[in-house]
């Protein structure tokens, strides 16, 4: 099957530049964005996923680490109402996700020592300490035989020149891929899989019931951040 890809760079403000050349420095590899793509038409659930739990139209299973005694997550479902591009520019865009996601201490991109990286500190409930991610992330947009996929990456990244923070538990072990594409009625498509150690004492069945009722929560706030998109952009204008 044939995929043009249109490699997308973006600043904090979600505005993006599309290059198919390749000058570009790439993050991830061609084969880390076809396995993701991929799983929108064929869910690899082999090698002990298990299904989690049902709900807003979306499916999450779960594999357990044993290293961690944590579980990686897929999300398979649908976001009604949003289209595609709009989801993406909305997922990509730090500057509005400081303004919809409460869960948002602090969030920007900058440059450390020469790599591009997102700094986000993360809000944890009382008596939890916050967390906070050093990553890097990429967007692909493709072309696969005709049909618009986009596709985020993201990984932790080690850059020295962000210490961490008193008071505050770095998490070191952080990724993530995003897949999408329309769902032929005006929605997204989506695959999501994810995994990361958040560090500290966290009893299991805290970090068991943020997943189960995370990934609902985040799509009704998506699904509002997407409806007030064309807003903030003609406001911040």
């Amino acid at each position: 099957m044939t995929c043009f890809v249109r490699r997308r760079s973006h600043d904090s403000g979600g505005r993006s530049s599309s290059s198919s050349g390749s000058s570009m420095a790439l993050l991830f590899s061609n084969e880390e964005v076809q396995r993701a793509w991929t799983e929108l038409d064929e869910p690899q659930l082999d090698g002990g996923w298990e299904f989690f739990t049902e709900t807003m139209n979306v499916k999450i299973y779960r594999l357990y680490n044993k290293e961690t005694g944590l579980y990686e997550y897929k999300v398979f479902g649908s976001l009604t109402g949003c289209a595609p591009d709009l989801c993406a520019d909305v997922y990509m865009d730090l500057n509005y996700r400081r303004q919809w996601d409460s869960y948002v201490k602090e969030l920007h991109e900058k440059d450390y020592g020469g790599q591009k990286a997102i700094y986000w500190e993360v809000k944890y409930p009382l008596p939890l300490s916050n967390r906070d991610y050093v990553y890097v992330r990429e967007r692909r947009d493709l072309d696969v035989g005709g049909r618009k996929i986009c596709v985020v990456l993201a990984k932790s990244s080690s850059v020295s020149q962000c210490p961490e923070k008193r008071g505050v538990i770095r998490v070191k072990d952080y990724k993530q891929s995003l897949a999408m594409e329309s769902d032929g009625s005006g929605g997204t498509k989506v695959f999501m899989n994810y995994f990361d150690n958040p560090g500290g004492m966290i009893p299991s069945w805290l970090v068991n019931w943020a997943a189960k009722t995370g990934v609902p929560a985040f799509l009704t706030d998506m699904k509002k951040a997407c409806s007030n998109y064309s807003s903030y952009c003609n406001n911040s204008k």
